[in-house]
Formats: C-alpha cells, sequence, structure tokens
C-alpha cells in the first residue's frame, strides 16, 4: 500500500513539475518603440522578485504572452500613478527611476 502511495505521489509530482516547465516565462521582452527598442529582461526581474509572480502579474501587468501596446505618453502618468514600470522604476522606487534613463541604454536602444 505504501509503495502504491509512493508511486502516484510521484507521479504527481512528476506531472507538476512537467506542466510548470510547459509553462516557462519568457527570458526577454522586445517592446517596440520610437524611441529605439525597450528589452525588458523577465528573467533578471524575476530573479529579483525571488520567482515571485505575484509582486508583478496580475495587478500590474495581464500574465499573458499577448503583445502589450505601450505607447510614448505612458512614463508620466505610470509615474504619476505608480502603475507599469513605474511602479518600482520612478523617484523614491525600488529600482532606477526613468527620467534621465532614456539615452544611456538602461531602457530605449536606439539601431
Amino acid at each position: 500500500m505504501r509503495t502504491l502511495f509512493f508511486n502516484l505521489m510521484a507521479g504527481l509530482v512528476a506531472l507538476v513539475l512537467i506542466g510548470l516547465a510547459a509553462e516557462k516565462p519568457p527570458e526577454k521582452i522586445v517592446f517596440e518603440s520610437n524611441m529605439g527598442k525597450v528589452t525588458y529582461l523577465h528573467a533578471k526581474h524575476l530573479e529579483r522578485e525571488k520567482n515571485d509572480c505575484t509582486v508583478c502579474h496580475d495587478k500590474l501587468f495581464p500574465q499573458s504572452r499577448a503583445p502589450i501596446n505601450y505607447k510614448g505618453g505612458m512614463h508620466k502618468t505610470a509615474e504619476k500613478n505608480k502603475t507599469s514600470c513605474a511602479a518600482c522604476h520612478v523617484a523614491g522606487g525600488t529600482a532606477f527611476a526613468t527620467a534621465g534613463n532614456c539615452s544611456n541604454s538602461k531602457c530605449h536602444v536606439k539601431g
């Protein structure tokens, strides 16, 4: 009986691990912008948050593989409301502020 229980539990754990591997998030996401492409390093952000997806999903971003369509006017609105990237990337936030970091390749890269 114990062997049967152990085998069932091992099988269940294997199925869960296979399911998690199938849902692996992307390493990076590239957003097109007139100011230059923004490459979001998803893996680094996930590592920084100790693999806690709920820090950003779903309160800041939908957890989806559908394209996210952000436009140029988002920065000031996001910073004012501390939404989107500006939930962390704002003066006094947990990460570098967006202000003054456009042209030094922290976010937007042309070419």
